[in-house]
């Protein structure tokens, strides 16, 4: 597949032996930008695959620029910068960005650093996709423990017994387990405020 690339780039001259190496590694580069300015507008125009990012030392705009592109129209972006800075490459890296490249950009290797940025980019929505999954989990295990709780103290239960009584309902009724839990946990709300 061949990426679509929009390159950002204040240099001239070196955007421009940039974007003969990425011709020649079979990219298509859609867009030359001298500043990150109405970078989304130029994104969905371009309808650009990748973002590559020369700058010298990333500005806070810059950095907004790139939050406001993971968030608005999600693409891998990767930024070479000429300084390292631990603070600007955390902004960056929790702005989107998915390759920060410390002390410029060489040509030569441009099409490699996008390929794993491509990588890690596709990566992504998987580990979110895990971690939502999780959280749904550990929320649903927290309602369920509540609800026990409310059982063995209204229900003078012990845990065990409390467990199965809630399981015993989600069986017969025919609903999962947490649903029964949150309404055990709604009626007790409900009770407490009568």
């Amino acid at each position: 597949m061949t990426l679509r690339v929009l390159l950002i780039d204040e240099n001239e001259d070196r955007a421009d032996a940039v974007r003969i190496s990425l011709l020649e590694s079979g990219c298509d580069v859609v867009g030359v930008m001298p500043h990150h300015a109405d970078l989304i507008r130029h994104v969905r125009a371009a309808a650009a695959d990748v973002i590559v990012c020369d700058v010298d030392d990333p500005s806070r705009d810059t950095i907004e620029s790139m939050r406001a592109l993971n968030r608005d129209e999600p693409r891998p972006v990767v930024m070479f910068v000429d300084r390292s800075d631990p603070t600007r490459i955390a902004d960056a890296m929790e702005a989107g960005v998915a390759a920060y490249v410390i002390e410029g950009l060489a040509p030569g290797r441009v099409r490699a650093v996008i390929d794993v940025a491509v990588a890690r980019f596709r990566g992504h929505p998987e580990l979110k996709s895990e971690l939502a999954r999780a959280k749904s989990a550990l929320n649903e295990r927290k309602l369920i423990e509540r609800a026990k709780g409310i059982l063995m103290d209204t229900r003078n239960m012990s845990e065990d017994e409390a467990y199965r009584t809630m399981r015993r309902l989600a069986m017969d009724q025919g609903k999962r387990l947490v649903d029964v839990a949150s309404t055990v946990v709604s009626l007790a709300q409900i009770l407490r405020e009568s």
